[in-house]
């Protein structure tokens, strides 16, 4: 039921000219949702709003903000090849304000033409989170907890749970979720497909739900609940690592997968170019250089971040005590040792 009804509320602002283009599209909302009673039912991109649908007074109004948007795609699998390496660092990046109050810092300047957006969020005072029940016209999209703790609930999955350092989950798309609070200085990495895809409020549904439906399937993905104090470490695929699996993979049928490598010890490694769309590097502890035959060595420390094109052999030289999280689209990339 509540579907519908979005769905025929969008109908109804795309086609009608109740649009408002605004000078700061935070105040707008902040206008419309406190001084008129407004809520919101739509937010595009969450991490740096452009567009937003208010609705209240018999009213539905859409709220564009003035300057570019980011480019949008509808597949995962159409990413540029061939680039080099793209790195983001936690000490030249600046952070600015997204949905629900929260702060973003983009770890992938261009989004890939618009495929794949990788947000670095933070919460620097914790406590409530102004958040409400809604849902992401997303094709993939996960979050991995990097420092503190967030209480977090999702349709058919349980009463809420807190996700702690070193957790992650798979937000299938289109479950229902909210985040209720966190603890200050939360810090978490999202990444998602495609980048600019639509945040909906969900105001009928109540979380958590009644019904407990673990093994349920939205668009054939299944939620997880990676749980890093119970994860067993495994050979990674380069010798010398090891990496606990997140359990994604199997989840989305191969779409995406995320573990989390470390070495306990100095490691050099070699690796062939990996055929896949996307291969996400993110620094958690320790240091790691990245470098290939025509690439620049590029030294890499905790909260830096790095896109490994397809078609570029590689090389990883990590220092003792490295810990980052990899994600790659798809989950078989065919990356394996170079001989």
């Amino acid at each position: 039921m509540t579907q519908n009804i979005n769905t025929e509320l969008v109908n109804d602002v795309l086609s009608a000219p109740l649009a408002l283009t605004v000078p700061d599209l935070a105040e707008a909302i902040d206008f419309f949702t406190r001084r008129l009673g407004f809520r919101v039912d739509m937010i595009v991109p969450a991490d740096a709003p452009q567009t937003a649908i208010v609705s209240g007074q018999g009213v539905a109004l859409r709220l564009e903000a003035g300057g570019a948007q980011t480019p949008a795609s509808d597949s995962p699998f159409d990413l540029p090849t061939g680039a080099g390496f793209i790195i983001s660092r936690l000490d030249t990046e600046a952070w600015h304000a997204g949905r629900a109050g929260m702060q973003y810092r983009d770890l992938i300047p261009g989004r890939l033409g618009g495929c794949v957006v990788a947000s670095h969020i933070r919460i620097p005072d914790g406590g409530e989170v102004p958040d409400y029940a809604h849902y992401h016209k997303a094709i993939f999209q996960m979050i991995y907890c990097r420092s503190g703790w967030a209480r977090v609930v999702y349709e058919d999955q349980g009463p809420p749970f807190t996700l702690e350092a070193g957790d992650c989950v798979l937000q299938p798309p289109e479950i229902r979720h909210r985040v209720l609070e966190s603890s200050p200085g939360l810090e978490v990495i999202e990444i998602g497909c495609p980048a600019a895809h639509e945040t909906w409020a969900d105001h009928e549904m109540e979380l958590p739900t009644r019904e407990v439906l673990p093994d349920r399937l939205f668009s054939g993905q299944r939620f997880v609940r990676h749980r890093a104090r119970e994860a067993r470490w495994a050979p990674w695929r380069l010798d010398g690592f090891e990496a606990r699996d997140t359990g994604i993979a199997a989840a989305t049928k191969g779409l995406a997968a995320a573990r989390v490598v470390k070495s306990d010890s100095a490691i050099t490694a070699t690796a062939n170019a990996h055929a896949g769309e996307l291969l996400f590097l993110f620094i958690l502890q320790g240091e790691l250089c990245v470098c290939g035959p025509t690439q620049k060595n590029h030294q890499l420390q905790a909260g830096d971040s790095c896109v490994i094109p397809a078609g570029v052999d590689y090389t990883l030289r990590a220092g003792a005590g490295l810990e980052m999280l990899e994600v790659s689209l798809p989950a078989d990339q065919y990356c394996r040792p170079a001989s």
